[in-house]
């Protein structure tokens, strides 16, 4: 029997897919990657301010804009590598999970490869995860995200849940002008 709670979050494998998809539509979209920003800060804590010492809020920092070609060509080469476009456009319903979890490791496998041949990935906390940290005033917020009981201001101790990853190079493939990144596979005809 399963609660209310369980049927309101996704499985694990309907999770794959919207992983991937928000992780595409954060590199090409500048504005879903913006309401994902702001899906992720933290609530801020609710301060009354007197009605005289009221002021503007501050601009918005503008944002960049993403062109949606290096997406298109990561995305063409985790298909090329992982299938990861035909896994996730399958409908996996009728499969067993035995027939599932095999086609799940050729597309880490495969996702793997890619990442490991076209990007230097590292950890943005060289520590532990589990292990007690302190914040000090001045952290970079854009790297660090507090989550819990976010009161008052750092320096901030506590236990680092998750170590962070950052990209510290990104090797993609050189493309001809006349390539057309939009063609993530081309359609095969057998003769």
């Amino acid at each position: 029997m399963t609660n209310n709670h369980t049927q309101n979050h996704p499985s694990f494998w309907r999770r794959i897919p919207l992983a991937f998809g928000a992780f595409f539509s954060t590199l090409s979209d500048a504005e879903y990657a913006a309401r994902i920003v702001r899906l992720s800060e933290p609530p801020a804590p609710v301060v009354p301010v007197p009605p005289a010492r009221a002021h503007a809020p501050a601009p918005a920092r503008p944002l960049k804009e993403a062109t949606p070609d290096a997406a298109l060509q990561l995305l063409a080469l985790l298909q090329r590598e992982a299938r990861l476009i035909d896994f996730t456009q399958e409908n996996l319903s009728n499969y067993a999970d035995a027939d599932i979890g095999a086609a799940a490791r050729v597309v880490h496998e495969g996702c793997g490869k890619v990442l490991r041949e076209h990007f230097t990935i590292e950890p943005v906390r060289p520590e532990a995860e589990g292990s007690r940290i302190v914040l000090a005033a001045g952290f970079d917020a854009a790297a660090v995200r507090l989550t819990g009981n976010v009161v008052g201001s750092a320096p901030f101790t506590g236990s680092l849940s998750h170590r962070g990853w950052r990209a510290a190079s990104v090797r993609l493939p050189k493309l001809t002008e006349s390539h057309d990144a939009t063609v993530l596979a081309p359609a095969e005809v057998e003769l």
